[in-house]
């Protein structure tokens, strides 16, 4: 468990992020279509999983934002964004937003991706959905770079994170 804030207020974690150097867990997630998609859907490529609460919100809507043009700068990579979101909502809001180098993904069939990777809100008025946080991974699927964003209402460190895939 670890402890993060929301506008100042204590809230906690189900677990930690993976550590660097280990392989990533697999995960079951929903795209806009409905389907299942897994890490194999996109082997042999670096990926940039963008976890955020919900789409709803102005931070998560501009990190999806950030990442969606500076990853039109960056060879052989996947970013995904990852929330509690429904696929009919996540898809709205990237086509009204021209969102074109970001796969969106969500949790709606089950919370494990949420545990596997220690984000799951597990108190406060959260409770159920994620806390903010990246984690990058080579084209094997090792975990290169981990953020828990310290203080939910604040974005990412995108410098970090796109530094880890030079």
């Amino acid at each position: 468990m670890t402890a993060i804030t929301l506008k100042g207020n204590t809230i906690h974690t189900s677990g930690e992020l993976p550590a660097i150097g280990s392989a990533a867990t697999d995960f079951r997630l929903v795209q806009a279509d409905l389907s299942d998609t897994s890490l194999a859907t996109f082997t042999g490529k670096r990926k940039i999983l963008n976890i955020v609460p919900s789409l709803d919100t102005s931070v998560c809507a501009t990190s999806t934002r950030v990442f969606n043009q500076r990853a039109a700068e960056i060879d052989n990579t996947a970013v995904l964004v990852i929330s509690a979101d429904l696929p009919f909502a996540m898809n709205r809001f990237c086509e009204t937003e021209g969102i074109e180098n970001v796969t969106a993904l969500s949790m709606m069939r089950s919370r494990q991706f949420a545990k596997d990777y220690g984000v799951l809100l597990v108190d406060g008025p959260l409770e159920g959905i994620t806390a903010r946080a990246v984690v990058v991974l080579d084209e094997n699927n090792k975990v290169i770079y981990t953020q828990l964003v310290p203080e939910i209402t604040q974005e990412p460190d995108y410098d970090a994170a796109l530094a880890a895939l030079k």
